[in-house]
């Protein structure tokens, strides 16, 4: 693994930091008019996604013009350095609109080695969180505790299936999990789960077709915590895991069947 710069560090803090100041900004002015529908009713973007990703994209574009750029709401630049910024600039949209707090903005860096880091601010906590596997994780610039070992049977799972979805092989594959666990969060944000699970605050993260803007942002976080990560097929999709390292392990050999 490829530990950051502390350029690299104080850039990711700052651009989350003012991608989501941005979005809280236009929400408190009013987006109603903005807000489009892209894969579903709950699938929600609206025009502060676009303007704070589009801020993001201009400082990277100023400061780092060999590095890629993937960003949810369609930004892409291949990558002349090996370096990858991975953005999501509003994650929880949905709550974003029905004014809930549990949504941020989030970014990631990877190189040819995997994750460099991750950065999430949460409007509502004034928080900024930034950590990577060679990065512990901090808030606000205060390094977490190391998160406690937690076996699934005692673990809150964070995830997400429709209930549509359960008499599916998909469904059957998250019931072995979410069968095991000790309680269960559907809470719409999962790069802000991961700041919990970091914190210690709640144990695993457990999704399926999870894209790299909403995984790679709080995986960092989670690793930079002392958490573990995998990614398992099953049911014929890819679920992502990350949190307490005991609970993934028990987890992923669930969804293995």
């Amino acid at each position: 693994m490829t530990a950051p710069t502390e350029a690299d560090v104080r850039l990711a803090a700052e651009l989350v930091r003012g991608a989501g100041s941005l979005a809280a900004k236009m929400r408190t002015e009013g987006i109603g008019d903005s807000i489009e529908t892209k894969t579903s009713v709950s699938d929600l973007v609206t025009a502060a996604d676009k303007a704070a990703e589009k801020a993001i994209v201009e400082r990277l574009t100023d400061e780092h013009p060999g590095d890629g750029i993937l960003g949810e709401e369609g930004s892409a630049r291949e990558s002349a350095t090996g370096r990858v910024w991975t953005i999501d600039p509003v994650d929880g949209t949905y709550n974003f609109v029905r004014g809930l707090d549990w949504w941020c903005s989030a970014l990631a860096l990877t190189d040819g080695d995997g994750i460099v880091l991750g950065a999430i601010y949460s409007p509502a906590e004034d928080a900024v969180y930034v950590g990577g596997p060679e990065l512990p994780t901090t808030r606000n610039g205060v390094r977490l505790d190391a998160m406690p070992d937690t076996p699934l049977a005692l673990a809150c799972l964070t995830t997400y299936l429709h209930p549509s979805k359960l008499k599916h092989p998909v469904g059957e594959a998250y019931v072995r999990v979410a069968s095991d666990a000790a309680s269960i969060r559907i809470l719409g944000s999962g790069s802000m789960d991961l700041t919990a699970i970091a914190q210690g605050k709640l144990h695993l993260f457990c999704q399926h077709s999870v894209p790299d803007w909403d995984r790679l942002p709080g995986a960092a976080l989670v690793l930079g915590a002392g958490g573990a990560t995998t990614q398992v097929e099953a049911g014929g999709v890819t679920w992502s895991l990350a949190g307490a390292p005991t609970a993934v392990a028990e987890a992923a050999a669930a969804l293995a069947g």
